[in-house]
C-alpha cells in the first residue's frame, strides 16, 4: 500500500520529522491553541467572544480575536462551516496544535498521573511473552483513550522472543514424537509430531540433551540458525545435530504460540469506541470493514512507524490513506527490546480527541514494553 507521508504526519523526532508549517507569533498561537482545544470539548464552532473572553488576560480584545481569527482562516488553520457560524480548526490546524504539544512533552512517567500509571502497570501482571502483551495492550489503550487500541508484533515476535528453558522429546509410536518445551517464562507448549523416518528413544534423548546443553536461553528462531550453521561446520557431530534440527523444524518452532512465524500478531480492541452520535453510527459500518482488514492496519502502522523511529508518532487525517478513517487521527510508538524493534502499539481515535493524555499513554505503554523485555 503506497502511504503518502508529506501531507499528514506529525512526528516527535524534531530532528528528522519535518516541521508542520511555518512558525506563529505567540498571539495567533494562544488564539489558535484556545480555538482547537474549545472545539475538542465541545465539537462546536468558536466564535471570538469564547476565544476572548478566555484570553482576557493576554488584553485581547474580541475585535483583536476576530483579526487573528481572520489571518488564521486566511493561512487555512480555521474553516467557516456557516455565515453566523464560529470557526472550526483544520486539519493543518490540528497538525501544527499537536506538533506544539509533542515540542513542550515531559517523560510519560511524569506526565501520566500516579493513577493511570498503577493502572498500566497492573493490567500487564503476569504477562509471560510479546504476544500476550501486544494483546493487553490493545484492551488498556482502548481503556484509557477512548479510541482504538491496537497493539501489533513483528514475525519474529512469537519465534525469537521466548527463550529456551528445556525441550523433552517423548516417542508415542512410529514415527510419532511428543514435543513438550518449556520457555524461560515457564510456558509449557506441546505438539505431537509426525516424522518422515522413525527415530528411537535414545535418538530422541540425545537430540533433546544436545539442545537443552547447548541452547538454554536462547531465542527459539536463533537455534534454528544456529543448528542449521552447525551442520556445515562440525560435521563429526552431524547425526546429533540433523536428529535436532529435523525435531526442531517439525514442531518445536511453532510451538511458541502456535502462529504462523511469518505473519505479523496484531490486536485491536475498542472499535465501539468511535461511535458517538448518530452521524458517527452511520459510518461506524464502513470503519469496522476497515478496521477488520487487519493487513490494511499493518500496512498503515509499517508506513508511519519504522525501527529507527525515536519516539511517539502522529499521523492527523488517516483519510488520505484509508479513506474509511477519515477524521480518524494515528498515535504510535515503537516497541522495542533495547535497540530491537519488536512490534508497534496504538491508538486510532477521532480528530476531537484528548492528545495529551493519548499521546502520554501510548508513549508510556512503549516505555513500558522496553523495560518489561529487558528486564532479567
Amino acid at each position: 500500500m503506497e502511504v503518502n507521508r508529506s501531507f499528514n504526519d506529525v512526528s516527535g523526532n524534531h530532528s528528522t520529522g519535518r516541521a508542520t508549517d511555518a512558525p506563529m507569533g505567540p498571539r495567533k498561537e494562544l488564539v489558535l491553541t484556545a480555538i482547537v482545544e474549545n472545539y475538542i470539548a465541545t465539537g462546536d464552532p468558536v466564535a471570538s467572544q469564547a476565544v476572548a473572553r478566555q484570553q482576557n488576560r493576554e488584553g485581547m480584545s474580541a475585535a483583536t480575536v476576530r483579526n487573528v481569527m481572520a489571518d488564521l482562516s486566511e493561512a487555512g488553520y480555521l474553516e467557516q462551516p456557516h455565515t453566523s457560524a464560529g470557526r472550526v480548526p483544520t486539519a493543518q490546524a490540528f497538525r501544527y496544535y499537536v506538533e506544539q504539544l509533542l515540542r513542550r512533552k515531559s517523560s510519560p512517567r511524569q506526565a501520566l498521573p500516579q493513577p493511570t500509571q498503577e493502572q498500566i502497570e497492573d493490567s500487564f501482571t503476569g504477562v509471560a511473552n510479546a504476544i500476550d502483551f501486544f494483546a493487553r495492550t490493545s484492551h488498556i489503550l482502548a481503556l484509557l483513550s477512548g479510541g482504538v487500541g491496537v497493539g501489533l508484533g513483528v514475525p519474529i515476535a512469537s519465534a525469537d522472543w521466548e527463550l529456551l528453558e528445556h525441550v523433552h522429546f517423548a516417542r508415542l509410536g512410529h514415527s510419532r514424537v511428543l514435543t513438550v518445551l518449556v520457555t524461560t517464562a515457564g510456558v509449557v507448549r506441546d505438539r505431537l509430531l509426525t516424522l518422515e523416518h522413525d527415530l528411537t528413544p535414545s535418538e530422541l534423548e540425545t537430540a533433546a540433551n544436545y539442545l537443552n546443553q547447548n541452547f538454554h536461553g536462547w531465542g527459539l528462531e536463533s537455534i534454528r540458525k544456529e543448528l542449521t550453521r552447525r551442520m556445515d561446520r562440525e560435521r563429526h557431530e552431524y547425526d546429533q545435530v540433523l536428529c535436532s534440527l529435523e525435531l526442531w523444524a517439525k514442531g518445536a518452532m511453532n510451538l511458541a504460540g502456535d502462529r504462523n512465524a511469518h505473519e505479523k500478531s496484531i490486536f485491536v480492541d475498542g472499535v465501539a469506541n468511535l461511535m458517538v452520535n448518530e452521524a458517527d453510527q452511520r459510518n461506524l459500518r464502513d470503519i469496522f470493514l476497515a478496521l477488520e482488514e487487519k493487513q490494511r492496519i499493518i500496512d498503515l502502522l509499517n508506513a508511519y512507524v519504522d525501527s529507527k523511529q525515536p519516539s511517539v508518532r502522529v499521523v492527523v487525517g488517516l483519510g488520505e490513506t484509508i479513506p474509511e478513517m477519515r477524521n480518524l487521527v494515528l498515535i504510535a510508538a515503537p516497541a522495542r527490546r533495547g535497540a530491537e524493534h519488536l512490534g508497534t502499539v496504538a491508538v486510532i481515535g477521532p480528530t476531537r480527541m484528548q492528545y495529551a493524555s493519548a499521546i502520554d499513554t501510548v508513549t508510556y505503554v512503549a516505555d513500558l514494553f522496553g523495560r518489561w523485555a529487558t528486564q532479567p
